[in-house]
């Protein structure tokens, strides 16, 4: 049996699916429009159409939205990244029609009522408000922006309080008009349906025409990056600071290289150099992690840290070390073979998560219009050599290109 089906419907959406034995299912709507493609007064607008997807359509009001897969036990749910945003669901398996019917609804019917789009303004400018009251996940923010100045990559998905204001019902539908065309949409699916009887629910419920036209997606590549060093005074009780640089992008062949060196650096495994070296050996840090972002023409490499002011000298001092030690020494046979293990597992694991592996699929298909099986990652991964490694963290980590952003206390 195929691990994985991929076909298009008569309107040119393509759709990827992986029929499992499970009780429960999963399937979600992919749509290549983030807060990338949001000119500077748009900013927040992607995540603004995420969030009022779910306030009315034609023949549902926001209740009734909410209700019709929680009804049945089911979840409905959405996100917005810099460059895609997702409409899913995860429900019974005998519930397929429904959470299709509900998801096409939504993406291709939303009325967007002038009353609930002032209402759901307020709940954004508070998720605004809630991440600055989160300084570990509002530097994330604040690096991108010292990484990509006067660029789109850089704004913050939520965008400001202003620009969320500013959004009319006409502002929401310009931005669907632009990017919700076919060729930007991809719907995913892992759960016990055959292909056959999935694509006939999906023509059942797209019987519609597509009203949105051709894309007009048009991204412009971030210009020449030159490294800064950035302090800001926060309200915080711990100093944050994120140290990094601009790295390869999602179809560069070095992406997966860096994969598995972010990974030893200071990945999800609790045996990672960082954590290893800085949190266990020392005990500077709670929080330490390095972090890897491939968008389709760029990407971010950074490692963060949160730490006791009277220790973020030493901490940073560590962490430079740790990338200087990888920059110097090429890793021996079996530290490579543990660590290209350890990434597979890793990636095993993932894939076991059906919800996880729905999305991956979808994105998957919708950045490279292929899906690579586990057997090709397998491939891939192996034949990485220590010297590839070596050559990636010599450019990527060279203190010469680094960028630092701290948040110090303010007393």
């Amino acid at each position: 049996m195929n691990e994985f089906e991929v076909f298009e419907l008569s309107n040119g959406i393509r759709v990827v699916h992986k029929q499992i034995n499970r009780p429960i299912a999963h399937c979600g709507l992919m749509i290549k429009a983030g807060s990338r493609d949001e000119s500077k007064a748009e900013e927040g607008l992607a995540h603004f159409i995420e969030h009022v997807f779910f306030k009315g359509t034609a023949k549902r009001k926001a209740y009734h939205i909410l209700s019709r897969m929680e009804d049945v036990g089911g979840e409905l749910n959405a996100y917005t990244t810099k460059e895609d945003t997702v409409i899913y669901s995860s429900f019974l398996k005998d519930d397929y029609s429904r959470a299709i019917e509900l998801l096409l609804d939504i993406a291709f019917n939303s009325t967007f009522p002038e009353k609930e789009l002032k209402k759901e303004k307020e709940v954004i400018i508070d998720e605004i408000n809630s991440y600055k009251d989160s300084p570990s996940e509002l530097i994330f923010d604040d690096f991108e922006t010292l990484m990509y100045p006067d660029h789109p990559l850089g704004m913050n998905i939520l965008g400001s309080p202003e620009t969320v204001k500013s959004f009319s019902k006409s502002d929401v539908q310009g931005f669907l008009n632009r990017f919700y065309s076919a060729e930007n949409i991809v719907f995913s699916s892992v759960g016990n349906i055959s292909a056959t009887k999935l694509k006939k629910q999906l023509e059942t419920y797209l019987n519609s025409k597509l009203q949105y036209g051709k894309s007009q997606t048009n991204r412009n590549s971030p210009g020449i990056y030159s490294p800064s060093k950035l302090e800001l005074k926060k309200a915080v009780y711990q100093c944050h600071a994120i140290i990094g640089n601009r790295a390869y992008s999602a179809v560069d062949e070095k992406a997966r290289t860096l994969h598995l060196l972010n990974n030893l650096l200071g990945g999800p495994g609790m045996n990672s150099r960082l954590n290893l070296n800085i949190r266990e050996k020392y005990g500077f840090t709670y929080n330490i992690e390095s972090f890897y972002s491939p968008y389709s023409d760029t990407g971010l490499f950074g490692v963060y840290a949160g730490t006791d002011p009277s220790n973020i000298n030493k901490t940073l001092e560590l962490v430079e070390k740790e990338l200087k030690k990888l920059r110097d020494k090429p890793l021996g046979i079996l530290q490579l073979k543990k660590a290209k293990r350890q990434m597979l597992g890793q990636i095993a694991m993932a894939q076991e998560n059906n919800a996880s592996l729905m999305l991956s699929l979808g994105k998957s298909l919708l950045s490279f219009n292929k899906i690579d099986s586990f057997k090709e990652i397998v491939e891939k991964v192996e034949s990485i050599q220590s010297s590839d490694i070596l050559e990636i963290a010599n450019d990527i980590f060279d203190p010469n290109k680094l960028s630092t952003i701290i948040y110090q206390p303010q007393h």
